[in-house]
């Protein structure tokens, strides 16, 4: 992925906003394998040249498998400001996942303990007394039909019995969350290998289907509530 092909949905003085694809990290340590901000210096640079190195902050993150809507900093202002608010809870950060099956409930709360395993880079549901268990809740609502916003394509498990596409309002931010807790729900998102074992033997390369469509939070220097969201993937 090149500077130039970057989907940039807002700039100014103080942060930028873009979309971050399937398959690209949002930060890296592996050299020579690029995320999102090496990318985003090399963009800021281009354009301010004369500025010498830019200031890039990471704010929140998806995972590499994961496409959907960021913010980051670029400035240590704006940097503590979003940072503040994301730790009070001010960020509205939504989801849109294609699952295999069907969750108990058309709309609820889900509410489990995780422990994530570093070794592994994955996590699971645990008792509440588990050393480094961390409380994580999300609410899902079923999408109606025709307002969904995936479209079926190349490496997509297509044997499933039926899919369904859930809304979902993060209230926490957990390792791997979502997938976790909508596995554990018994409607584990389609291409999900680590998670979803019918994607984990099909022996294709699959594309996770769980897109971070849309975020709201307020603007760190102007205070304007800001809103971002991606109507089709």
């Amino acid at each position: 992925m090149q500077a130039d092909a970057l989907n940039i949905l807002y700039e100014d003085n103080d942060i930028i906003v873009c979309v971050k694809p399937h398959g690209i990290a949002t930060q890296s340590k592996k050299i020579g394998r690029p995320d999102m901000v090496s990318l985003l210096k090399n963009h800021i640079y281009q354009n301010h040249p004369e500025k010498g190195e830019p200031y890039l902050a990471v704010i929140h993150r998806l995972d590499q498998p994961v496409t959907g809507i960021l913010v980051f900093a670029k400035t240590a202002a704006a940097a503590k400001a979003l940072n503040k608010q994301l730790q009070s809870h001010g960020f509205g950060k939504y989801y849109r996942a294609l699952v295999e099956g069907c969750p108990p409930k058309k709309e609820d709360t889900v509410e489990n303990y995780m422990v994530k395993n570093g070794k592994t880079n994955t996590a699971r549901i645990c008792d509440k007394n588990t050393e480094g268990a961390k409380l994580a809740r999300l609410h899902y609502v079923v999408v109606e039909k025709g307002q969904g916003i995936f479209h079926l394509g190349r490496g997509i498990f297509k044997n499933s019995p039926s899919q369904m596409e859930l809304d979902i309002h993060l209230d926490t931010g957990r390792h791997h969350q979502i997938r976790v807790q909508l596995a554990n729900l018994g409607c584990p998102i389609i291409g999900d290998t680590k998670y979803n074992p019918h994607a984990s033997e099909s022996g294709e390369w699959q594309q996770i289907q769980l897109c971070a469509y849309r975020l709201e939070f307020e603007h760190p220097r102007t205070h304007k509530l800001m809103k971002f969201q991606l109507s089709t993937l």
